[in-house]
Parts: C-alpha cells; sequence; structure tokens
C-alpha cells in the first residue's frame, strides 16, 4: 500500500505555518487541501482538545462567511493529531496566496466574544468548547504569521526522504 503524501511530510521537522499537502483533480477543476500547522508536532503539546473544537467553529463560520473567499471553501476541521488544521478550498493557490486570509481568521478567533453553533441541536459535543484558550492559541498563531511571514519554512513542507531497495521497492519506517 502506498503512504499518503500528508504520511511523507517530516515531522520532526515542520514548523508551524501554512502548507500545500495535496491539490487532486476533481470533474473539470482542481481542489487543494492546505496543512494548517499551529504547533511542531512531537516537539510542542497537542493543542487543548475544547480549544481545537472551539477554533474549529470559529474559524469555520468566518470562512464561509467571508465575501472574498466563502465560495471556494470546502472544509475546515482539525487533524487528528491536534496540531493543525486542515483546509480545502477550490482551485489551487500557494500557501503565501491564502497567507491574508488566515491571518484574518485567526485574528477574528482571537477577538470573538462566543462560539457559535454550540446548542445540543447544532454541535455533536456542544459542551466540550473553551473560547479563552481557542483565543490564545488563535492569538499565538495569527502573531506567529505576522513575525514570520518572510521565511520561506512557514510555506514549504519538509519532505523525508524514503529508502529505495535494490528491486526498487520504497522503504517505510512507520
Amino acid at each position: 500500500m502506498d503512504l499518503i503524501p500528508s504520511f511523507s511530510v517530516d515531522h520532526t521537522a515542520i514548523v508551524p505555518g501554512i502548507f500545500t499537502s495535496r491539490v487532486d483533480k476533481v470533474g473539470d477543476g482542481v481542489i487543494t487541501t492546505y496543512d494548517i500547522r499551529l504547533t511542531k508536532p512531537n516537539r510542542e503539546p497537542a493543542v487543548d482538545v475544547a480549544a481545537m473544537h472551539s477554533l474549529e467553529h470559529i474559524i469555520a463560520t468566518f470562512l464561509r462567511n467571508d465575501p472574498e473567499w466563502q465560495d471556494e471553501i470546502i472544509y475546515w476541521g482539525p487533524m487528528g493529531c491536534l496540531t493543525g488544521f486542515y483546509l480545502i478550498l477550490k482551485g489551487n493557490r500557494s500557501p503565501e496566496e491564502i497567507y491574508d486570509l488566515l491571518v484574518r481568521a485567526f485574528r477574528f478567533a482571537a477577538d470573538a466574544q462566543d462560539v457559535p453553533g454550540t446548542t445540543p441541536e447544532n454541535c455533536g459535543h456542544y459542551l466540550m468548547h473553551n473560547l479563552g484558550m481557542a483565543k490564545w492559541y488563535a492569538a499565538r498563531f495569527a502573531d506567529y504569521l505576522t513575525e514570520n511571514s518572510g521565511n520561506p519554512d512557514i510555506f514549504k513542507y519538509p519532505r523525508t526522504e524514503r529508502l529505495v531497495t535494490d528491486d526498487g521497492q520504497k522503504f517505510f519506517d512507520s
């Protein structure tokens, strides 16, 4: 079985940032999955699960209501490892092209006064939210992006090198 693209990223070298995870042809167009990495995997703690849930609600609401981008948004949701989010958009833009959108989204979350969609009718775990921590993570990430806007490492995935056996098979260590 082929290793999926997100497992070919060197998680020991990735820094927080905005990365193109994959580009897929769909019909006559393409959709792009972005890795929005808030923390350094395996080196920093995962994002608090209740804060992650709140960020999911706040930023998904922001993205789907942004007049410039709302028609391009397909999905916003957390990574299972709780170190970031996946954003899926119509088309194929570079991480640098969506930088301003994400800074605005995280600034919006940092200033949020409530978490939308937190009733039992709207949410599958409506009590599992932490607005205060979500705001802290959002401000931290928005500040980090702003401070590192000229650093190419926040836009380029570090890839792992895969050994190839003598008969051409790829070796996967996990």
